[in-house]
């Protein structure tokens, strides 16, 4: 393929970059903002994408974030593209703060006691995923399936999380949406602008270009009759 590293990365410098980029979490975050800003919509469809896309992320659908996203966006109506963009919200450096406080407020609204750690809630839902994929291994071979495992994970972390993510998920959500109207309209505005004085330096330079050439026409010599 044209467009194929030609240097494989190996998976655990795949992983080590997902949580330690090459430029650092401010540079991957500043990319991602200039992307939104140059998407070619409206400032309200892609403030709603960047609703869906920072919603989603305080869901436990940790592995769906992106479909997820992308169907809020096309409910709402939204650039789908911000949608997927604005997943970044949900990092790994925000992802144990937005677990942590879905977790204990599901806990309160469901009436369940403890306390969870972020430690506690991401080793519960890695032990979850091997679970699944070992129920998913066992259609293909006679090992018995296990949901006793899962079945627990769902009433102790995943419902908590789901139930406790919703409201701060909506807040975050519509403070996001308020706040990138107005900038990405600016934005947007600016670049306009941009683009308009970039036509008119360019109309310019050609009139003039002109002007020098018909004047040079005009000053030269005619030749002999």
């Amino acid at each position: 393929m044209v467009f194929r590293r030609r240097d494989r990365r190996p998976v655990g410098q795949i992983v080590k970059e997902f949580f330690l980029p090459r430029g650092g979490w401010k540079r991957a975050a500043t990319y991602v903002w200039h992307r939104r800003r140059r998407l070619p919509d409206p400032p309200h469809r892609i403030a709603r994408g960047i609703f869906a896309g920072v919603f989603i992320s305080f869901t436990p659908l940790f592995g769906f974030h992106y479909i997820g996203a992308a169907l809020i966006a096309w409910g709402l109506r939204g650039n789908i593209l911000a949608a997927l963009l604005a997943t970044f919200f949900g990092n790994p450096l925000t992802t144990p703060l937005i677990a942590v406080s879905s977790v204990e407020l599901g806990y309160w609204m469901l009436g369940n006691e403890g306390h969870l750690s972020p430690h506690d809630i991401f080793a519960a839902m890695s032990q979850a995923a091997m679970d699944l994929w070992r129920n998913v291994l066992a259609v293909f071979t006679a090992e018995a399936m296990q949901w006793d495992g899962l079945g627990a994970f769902y009433h102790t972390i995943f419902l908590p999380y789901l139930v406790g993510g919703i409201g701060p998920g909506i807040l975050a959500s519509l403070a996001c949406y308020f706040v990138s109207v107005p900038l990405v309209e600016a934005f947007q505005k600016l670049r306009s602008k941009k683009r308009r004085e970039q036509i008119e330096k360019a109309v310019a330079r050609r009139r003039r270009l002109a002007d020098k050439l018909r004047t040079e026409a005009k000053t030269e010599p005619e030749g002999d009759g």
